[in-house]
């Protein structure tokens, strides 16, 4: 090899490297991938191009590249930190947890390998480890509030309720979303008038969960909602003018519901939900919002209101009963289920970060909007941990004049 080429590699790679610390990635890739023609499986080269190829999200390449680059220079740290993100990115846990490990092993100490390490070890059920991982985080640096609250989250969901509490209030201090995490403590600290959830936080969750929503709901979790509050109300082939499908989610009541309606409409906090939903070509209708606003949105009187499994992330109830008594026709029905509160307590919210509610709410709230309890019933709504959740199943009817509790 020529010194010409050589030196023709160097000032490709020198160049390279101006461009990705000016943030210039594309004309950074360029440059390697020319060096890399000059001076084929050259380590640094390899390395540098597999770390802006994983900053670009090109993951299958940056592994590449970044695996023949390791196997070149097995100490080179900044290869293995993007090699980990890079293998996280598609899924590939262990192969990640592996090549972050060896990063942090060689001095990375970037609160985000970590929080990427722990989420690895989730993935694969070893929570013992991904706890290891955020305490080993919060040993190099405990001011960083997405390790305190990704540290909350594990531990309540391991049931870990004081210990969950105090990261909780510990990633406040160092400036976390304030409403979101005092909903977190409420949810660990069972406060006995728990507060509304944040607006972001259906929204951000089930954006995340809408890929698998319907598979995990029906095949693991076996679902019964939906069809436990259609079977009544659809038999005998009983038909309505306008249905409305509180928390739409992809469109299982939709689905079911529509060939028995002259319209559905639809609404979910996720517009990833939405579009699932719009898709499924049951709905005349699908917002994109909450769902109040979408209640009070127009006069045109539905006759019935449904919604399977969405109050358990609503909470408090009276503004959705107010506002679906003005949306019914007189006559028409709003059926939704709940999970049941504990005995005593009228709306709990859980360490699930999900509200359950008394049956003696309910008819209370139902004799105050002016409904007829047509049944309150009790039954399994889903499973958790291959434990039925029990909820109340609930249709409530709307009359021209307020009828009685019985």
């Amino acid at each position: 090899m020529s010194d010409d080429t050589i030196e023709r590699a160097k000032a490709h790679f020198f160049a390279g490297n101006a461009h990705f610390e000016a943030g210039r990635l594309d004309a950074a890739r360029a440059d390697y991938e020319a060096a890399l023609a000059l001076v084929p499986g050259r380590p640094s080269v390899l390395a540098n191009l597999g770390v802006t190829l994983c900053r670009l999200g090109q993951w299958n390449a940056a592994v590449q590249q970044l695996d023949a680059a390791l196997l070149a220079d097995p100490t080179h740290r900044d290869a293995w930190a993007a090699l980990g993100l890079s293998r996280e990115a598609l899924g590939q846990w262990a192969g990640a947890a592996h090549a972050l490990r060896q990063a942090i092993a060689l001095g990375a100490q970037q609160s985000g390998l970590y929080l990427s390490l722990a989420q690895c070890e989730l993935r694969q059920d070893r929570a013992r480890e991904a706890l290891q991982a955020l305490d080993d985080a919060l040993a190099a640096d405990d001011t960083v509030a997405e390790v305190w609250s990704q540290r909350g989250h594990l531990l309540r969901e391991n049931g870990q309720l004081p210990e969950a509490a105090r990261s909780y209030e510990r990633a406040l201090q160092h400036g976390a979303d304030a409403d979101l995490h005092r909903y977190y403590l409420a949810a660990v600290t069972d406060v006995r008038e728990p507060p509304a959830p944040p607006p972001v936080y259906a929204s951000v969750l089930f954006d995340q969960y809408a890929d698998e929503f319907q598979d995990h709901l029906l095949a693991q979790l076996k679902y019964a909602a939906p069809d436990t509050l259609l079977k009544p109300l659809l038999a005998n082939d009983r038909r309505f003018g306008l249905v409305l499908d509180l928390g739409c989610g992809t469109g299982l009541c939709g689905r079911r519901v529509a060939p028995h309606a002259d319209a559905v409409e639809g609404v979910d906090a996720s517009r990833v939900m939405v579009d699932r939903a719009r898709a499924s070509g049951a709905y005349r209708e699908v917002v994109h919002g909450d769902l109040l606003g979408f209640l009070r949105a127009s006069r045109e009187p539905a006759d019935l209101i449904l919604s399977a499994d969405v109050f358990i992330y609503v909470g408090p109830l009276d503004e959705v009963f107010a506002a679906a008594a003005q949306r019914l026709a007189p006559g028409g029905v709003f059926a939704f289920s709940v999970e049941q509160a504990d005995p005593g307590r009228d709306l709990q919210l859980r360490p699930s970060l999900r509200y359950a509610h008394s049956r003696e709410l309910v008819q209370r709230l139902a004799f105050a909007h002016g409904f007829t309890v047509q049944a309150i019933e009790a039954g399994p709504i889903r499973e958790e941990q291959r434990q039925p959740v029990m909820g109340w199943y609930v249709w409530l009817r709307r009359e021209a004049v307020a009828g009685s509790v019985h």
